[in-house]
């Protein structure tokens, strides 16, 4: 996933403990093959190539399971999450590289091929049908969610009570150590790579995920770019904002910190309403102050 992925267990049985890391490292690298728009051949992208060929294709139980949640994430998010936003990013990526802001015509065929509604599901039958010709699935805002929150599940099946896996930034833990108020996690400054907000989190049976542009950005004119894109602008996010968000399992929390990346602050809030268990933190650097704000029932997670 191009990110460090980490496992950390409570117990007193290290035998057990290395074996059941083993087998959920091995699910996070099968989840991968599966899922990774980086892979050629993975499951994903020959779904992707599919597009435009007006059938129904069936594919695994995991692959159909991420499509239909970032489905219906798209639809609590109204767009501002959707996995078809895959010709886009390329484009982003490629300016990353080149340094060089993405051709205007070539932006705009792009954004021809975005679009949920163009996804089909048959539930019956664990198939997907993509409409338009040229369309690629990227589930780069929810899949490391995805992952870690499988791999802790398999954790917690094999009679592991007190575990935490953490996916590039997306954490996602059973309940905490004995006599611990919660697994603590800091939270990064806005535009900041090491230094952390003064205010810890305590959490537990619970996943965390925070968005921003600390790693993956392009600098073009003088202005920030996030790898993060707005899928009905085509335009990298260039606002420099954290958003972090708490939620009851790790894709939830993983594609909401995307989509309230994308919304504007009180977008922001009212997409966090509709998601029980959810809540936001938003940090933004402006003019060398950092400001924020956030959903009531996030204060109550502060150490």
């Amino acid at each position: 996933m191009g990110s460090p992925f980490t496992i950390t267990i409570f117990t007193n049985d290290s035998v057990k403990a290395a074996a059941v890391v083993a087998k959920a490292f091995l699910l996070a690298d099968t989840l991968n093959n599966i899922l990774s728009d980086y892979i050629d051949s993975s499951e994903i992208n020959c779904l992707s190539n599919t597009a435009g060929k007006n059938n129904y294709v069936p594919v695994s139980q995991p692959l159909f399971h991420i499509i239909q949640q970032a489905q219906e994430a798209a639809g609590l998010s109204k767009g501002a999450y959707d996995i078809t936003i895959g010709p886009v990013v390329k484009l982003w990526r490629q300016a990353r590289k080149s340094k060089t802001f993405p051709n205007k015509d070539s932006l705009q065929s792009a954004l021809q091929k975005v679009g949920y509604r163009y996804i089909h599901l048959d539930t019956a039958k664990h198939a997907v049908y993509l409409e338009k010709k040229g369309m690629l699935l990227d589930v780069g805002g929810l899949g490391k969610g995805f992952v870690a929150q499988a791999a802790l599940d398999l954790i917690t099946q094999n009679g592991f009570t007190s575990a935490m896996v953490n996916a590039g930034g997306n954490i996602v833990m059973t309940q905490a150590p004995a006599d611990q108020k919660g697994w603590f996690i800091g939270i990064n400054q806005p535009e900041e790579k090491n230094d952390i907000l003064p205010q810890m989190l305590a959490l537990q049976n619970m996943a965390v995920s925070t968005s921003g542009d600390i790693y993956q950005y392009v600098e073009l004119n003088g202005k920030k770019y996030s790898h993060i894109v707005d899928p009905k602008t085509g335009i990298g996010v260039t606002h420099q904002r954290n958003v972090t968000v708490i939620a009851p399992d790790g894709t939830t929390a993983d594609w909401l910190s995307t989509a309230c990346s994308v919304l504007s602050v009180k977008q922001s809030m009212r997409l966090i309403k509709k998601c029980k268990g959810a809540a936001i933190l938003i940090t933004e650097n402006k003019n060398g102050k950092i400001k924020k704000k956030s959903s009531v029932l996030f204060k109550t997670y502060y150490f």
